[in-house]
């Protein structure tokens, strides 16, 4: 393998999970100016969309999107445009 092509600043970061706040830590080299406090202890904070506790595919659940709504409420919003 080449040398010094590989990351040396691996340390402990949280993941936290804004669906459901669900807060995980692991080695991470990931760039963030937040922090959280866990346990007494202030790691850097990375705030994640989905993770494995909260996607359909790990949980079982499937979650309902509601498009149709969500595109109507688009069309509306933006009708008072139109000429």
């Amino acid at each position: 393998m080449r040398k010094e092509i590989h990351p040396q600043n691996y340390r402990l970061v949280a993941f936290k999970d804004m669906s459901n706040e669900d807060v995980f830590l692991t080695k991470s080299t990931a760039d963030t100016k937040e922090t959280l406090e866990v346990d007494g202890v202030e790691y850097p904070l990375i705030k994640l969309e989905i993770s494995r506790t909260s996607h359909p595919f790990y949980t079982g659940k499937a979650k309902l999107v509601d498009t149709a709504g969500r595109i109507d409420k688009f069309k509306n919003k933006y009708d008072k445009f139109k000429k």
